[in-house]
């Protein structure tokens, strides 16, 4: 009996919330084909391989991943790891490269490394909202993601919630931050330029070095240990993602989510084919497959992503799009500043400036 591909979720998501460790993982070999293709596959089977390089949680891939290999026949090796690493074993494999297709991490992160990656214009294209597509194609979007404060309703008494960005300096919070080091996590240098952007931008640094003394040297490898630690009650505070954050939520955890006053960004995380990947038309099929409908309701529906389709269906439960008070964030700076940016918080982190 055919199973829908929200039905997989059942047999494949995971117990626990945690980020990816770099690993490499051979997924399982196809089964019987399940559901309907999505309107830009071909229902026909292939014998090929494709070879992915995630910085996503398992219980997000694991799914999406198995019912692509069972509607298309094409075999998938999933290396996983921090996307920061990850980006810089593509630039290290440039002259042979050993993976076929980058998903996810945020946009801005795979634009900073745009040379190398595959321009491909999905066959999707006309489905997705136009303020999350690149106009040069070389990344396509997957989930819009808005960044927030995701605190412990055991470790914050009620009224002391912080009200945006400006509160995480308040000294009563030092040592009670969690937040990731964006020179690897990809959503913590999107939250890394949020904070910026809604400071001054280049004037924000001012605020950064006080954001960073009230880390008190905890500067997390990881997204998945941020709200991971929150939800334990090892940190009072997080910066981290909607989504990470509304799982815990609806999982019963004593969680909370603020949208920061002075706004916030939902810059989308993407997906990229590698250039000259050896595997380049299964890549394509992979790339139309996770923009297609029925992959971007589930992500909707279970794992509270925002689609970037103009036809997706309001998600029930979280904050409307319109109630979201947003930075205007400037997403060429953020690609072309990414490692002056990044390699400036390393200096005040080390206490160089």
């Amino acid at each position: 009996m055919k199973k829908s591909l929200t039905s997989l979720l059942s047999l494949l998501l995971v117990g626990s919330l945690i980020g990816c460790g770099a690993k490499e993982t051979p997924a399982a070999k196809p089964t019987e084909t399940s559901g309907q293709p999505a309107t830009s596959q071909s229902s026909s089977k292939t014998s090929g391989k494709l070879t992915l390089y995630s910085p996503n949680a398992a219980e997000l891939n694991n799914p999406i991943i198995k019912e692509f290999q069972d509607r298309t026949g094409i075999e998938v090796q999933l290396i996983s790891g921090g996307t920061g690493d990850l980006l810089k074993r593509v630039q290290a494999e440039a002259t042979n490269p050993l993976g076929d297709v980058f998903w996810a991490g945020g946009a801005d992160s795979l634009e900073a490394y745009k040379k190398y990656f595959e321009p491909y214009k999905t066959k999707e294209y006309d489905n997705i909202s136009p303020q999350y597509v690149d106009k040069n194609n070389v990344w396509t979007p997957f989930a819009a993601l808005p960044m927030i404060i995701m605190y412990n309703k055991e470790l914050v008494k009620a009224g002391e919630e912080p009200k945006g960005w400006t509160d995480l300096t308040d000294p009563k919070w030092k040592g009670k931050i969690a937040y990731a080091d964006p020179a690897k996590s990809g959503s913590s240098y999107t939250q890394l330029i949020t904070m910026l952007t809604a400071n001054g931008k280049d004037q924000g640094w001012g605020f950064i070095k006080k954001f960073v003394t009230n880390l008190d040297g905890k500067v997390l490898s990881g997204s998945g240990q941020v709200y991971k630690g929150v939800a334990d009650k090892e940190f009072a505070l997080g910066v981290t993602l909607e989504e990470a954050a509304y799982r815990y939520v609806e999982g019963g955890a004593k969680v909370g989510i603020i949208y920061p006053t002075e706004g916030t960004s939902a810059v989308p995380d993407g997906a990229a084919i590698i250039k000259g990947a050896k595997n380049m038309e299964d890549a394509k099929k992979f790339i139309d497959f996770l923009v297609g409908k029925d992959v971007q309701s589930l992500i909707q529906k279970e794992f509270k992503r925002r689609s970037v389709r103009k036809d997706a269906e309001v998600i029930q439960g979280i904050a409307q799009a319109k109630d979201i008070k947003l930075v205007d964030y400037d997403f060429d700076w953020a690609s072309t500043k990414k490692d002056e940016n990044i390699k400036r918080f390393g200096k005040i982190v080390s206490g160089q400036e």
